[in-house]
């Protein structure tokens, strides 16, 4: 069995990339003068908000379960999540043929609960908090004996989700900075050890909500801060920095900077109107942190990993 804590390679990263290239989409990188006139730089958008499922999260899922023994995956898989990992993973099971089980926190956005319902996975609701996703979860693996797939903590989930940089820097290969949202850090880590590996010379930098910002705390601090309770819009970001991915982060990443709602919503409805792409707010916050800090990054060419478009279109934000 393999030890899901062990840190992944870029050679992990490259395995996975051919392990789901039957399954995924390779995503577009789009550009708008609009954002570039704004932020007075060069931005290059990794849209994974047409990625299956509508969201980056369908990499690591799709890695994780498709290389599954099938001892493990004979009972089935199971997760928490509060919707992207969640749908990636009843898909990714359904690919496989074998049974999703998923715990949803009782806040979780309408649209993400019925997809992941749709996609043939069993849904468990609990509290929205850390402890109760936790314990609910083990419940279900008590009841089902499925595997458990961490949407974060878990090698095959962070090499999965590094593809995206992979093919990122293959269609744009001469970016100073890539930067992308950090909720349990699975993508940072794996655009991080994809990036190092590839052009040590890029810049990583991590964006958080300042309401969720265990991670800007943790990076800081140089220890793992847990997030118990988090109130900001962006959903996908509510969960706490994870262990493995935290580790990878210390070494590899050289920045995390984080940003208020005001500006997350802000920079959201900028990007629905100027380029007429629907993103969720959680990839909306590395375009705030953009925004926000222009002399930061004035005349860089700057790849900002777009981590999804699965938003419940009845409570927009504005």
């Amino acid at each position: 069995m393999i030890d899901t804590l062990s840190i992944p390679t870029i050679s992990d990263i490259k395995a996975a990339h051919r392990i789901i290239d039957p399954y995924a989409h390779r995503t577009p990188v789009l550009t708008s003068a609009k954002v570039n006139n704004r932020s007075n730089a060069a931005v290059f958008f990794k849209c994974e908000n047409f990625q299956k499922v509508g969201a980056f999260k369908f990499r690591g899922a799709c890695n994780a379960v498709l290389t599954l023994s099938d001892e493990e995956a004979g009972h089935g898989v199971a997760t928490h999540s509060s919707g992207n990992h969640a749908q990636a993973l009843a898909l990714a099971a359904r690919i496989r043929g074998i049974k999703a089980y998923v715990v949803m926190p009782e806040n979780a956005p309408k649209v993400k609960v019925e997809a992941v319902k749709n996609y043939g996975a069993e849904v468990t609701f609990c509290e929205a908090s850390l402890d109760a996703r936790e314990g609910t979860l083990a419940e279900v693996v008590k009841r089902t004996g499925a595997t458990i797939i961490h949407p974060y903590n878990d090698c095959r989930i962070v090499a999965g989700q590094g593809t995206a940089a992979v093919e990122l820097l293959e269609e744009c290969p001469f970016l100073d900075i890539v930067m992308t949202p950090i909720g349990g850090g699975g993508l940072l880590s794996g655009t991080a050890l994809a990036v190092k590996s590839i052009n040590p010379d890029i810049e990583v930098i991590g964006t958080e909500p300042v309401e969720a910002d265990d991670a800007y705390r943790s990076f800081k601090a140089g220890k793992l801060i847990p997030a118990y309770s988090t109130n900001t819009i962006a959903d996908g970001l509510r969960t706490s920095l994870g262990e493995l991915p935290f580790q990878i982060i210390q070494k590899h990443v050289d920045d995390i900077l984080t940003v208020d709602e005001e500006s997350i919503i802000s920079a959201m409805r900028f990007i629905w109107e100027r380029m007429n792409m629907i993103i969720e707010p959680s990839c909306a916050v590395p375009v705030a942190a953009l925004f926000n800090n222009q002399e930061r990054f004035a005349g860089k060419k700057i790849g900002i990993i777009i981590t999804g478009g699965n938003v419940d279109l009845d409570n927009l934000p504005w």
